[in-house]
């Protein structure tokens, strides 16, 4: 499937098939395709964590809402940030880059960041959106549906998965076979009402 057809096509799905098993191949090259996603400095704050336990599963349901999909779509991912990795051993974000480089940049991102709490979640919550955007798509592509969610019970969710406390969740993303479509799309805004030029 190509792209433009992938973003057309996908919706958010809340009915799946819950005995089809996403080969692990398939998850891993999800997750793969969401390390490419653009992070600022290329510092890659972006942590998954991938629900398999069925019990966990459940747990995890209930803070839900009980949302089926939390349950019954194949695979269902995390999408987390580390607040504090712009100043976590940073050269390795450019390891590969001539030194004089990484040295300038890795500079750049201590001067950037280290006194600024609200940007640093800022950046961690822009990092986790554009991956998880990234999984959705590459998702559909691959002829899996998905649902991003965030209605759940924010604190339960984070004892659940044990998420770190320099850690933040982004929103969960559950993948699976549709076994029934989304609803229509209830409305797009129209280009003139949201785009502006030079100015509002």
């Amino acid at each position: 499937m190509d792209t433009f057809t992938a973003i057309r096509e996908r919706r958010s799905v809340k009915l799946y098939d819950p005995e089809f098993v996403m080969p692990q191949q398939d998850i891993d090259r999800l997750l793969e395709l969401a390390t490419l996603s653009p992070t600022s400095f290329n510092i890659q704050n972006w942590r998954f964590v991938v629900i398999r336990d069925k019990e966990l599963r459940e747990q995890l349901c209930a803070a839900a809402w009980n949302q089926a999909q939390v349950r019954e779509a194949s695979a269902l991912i995390m999408v987390c940030a580390d607040l504090n990795a712009w100043g976590l051993r940073t050269e390795r974000y450019w390891a590969n880059a001539p030194e004089e480089t990484r040295k300038m940049l890795v500079g750049m991102i201590h001067q950037f960041y280290k006194d600024d709490k609200q940007l640093q979640r800022d950046e961690a919550l822009r990092s986790s959106g554009m991956a998880a955007q990234t999984i959705m798509v590459a998702a559909k592509a691959m002829g899996y549906d998905t649902c991003p969610m965030i209605g759940f019970d924010m604190e339960t969710v984070s004892r659940l998965i044990k998420l770190p406390k320099d850690h933040v969740i982004g929103m969960m993303i559950a993948v699976g076979k549709a076994v029934q479509p989304a609803r229509p799309r209830g409305g797009q805004l129209p280009l003139d009402e949201i785009v502006f030029e030079d100015t509002f």
